[in-house]
């Protein structure tokens, strides 16, 4: 379930017409790190892991919307960026990827 979250996030992605070439190859990449991040994770954590899965998805939609909410936005980065609180000492990297994102897609919603 977690695989197929982050390749139908990988999908719309590629296909979202709203977004310029940098933002999706830079999405593109960070989506790629979260794979690999999140799937150590959800060996231990699969809850967790999945919870973070989803809220990327949720973001990512968000930053996409052609009449995006600022405040809708906002809130979908934050509870990705507090999908991995718990994780910042035991994996970085992790809650380093996911901060990345949630900054990426607060920028596109500008």
């Amino acid at each position: 379930m977690l695989d197929d979250t982050l390749s139908k996030l990988e999908t719309r992605i590629q296909n979202a017409g709203t977004l310029r070439d940098d933002n999706r190859a830079e999405l593109l990449q960070l989506i790629a790190q979260l794979k690999t991040e999140v799937s150590g994770l959800s060996e231990t954590h699969e809850e967790q892991a999945q919870s973070i899965a989803s809220f990327a998805e949720l973001s990512t939609h968000e930053a996409m919307r052609e009449n995006k909410n600022p405040e809708t936005l906002k809130h979908s980065t934050q509870g990705l960026a507090s999908s991995v609180d718990e994780f910042e000492k035991t994996h970085p990297q992790l809650v380093g990827v996911v901060n990345r994102i949630a900054t990426t897609l607060s920028n596109m919603g500008i």
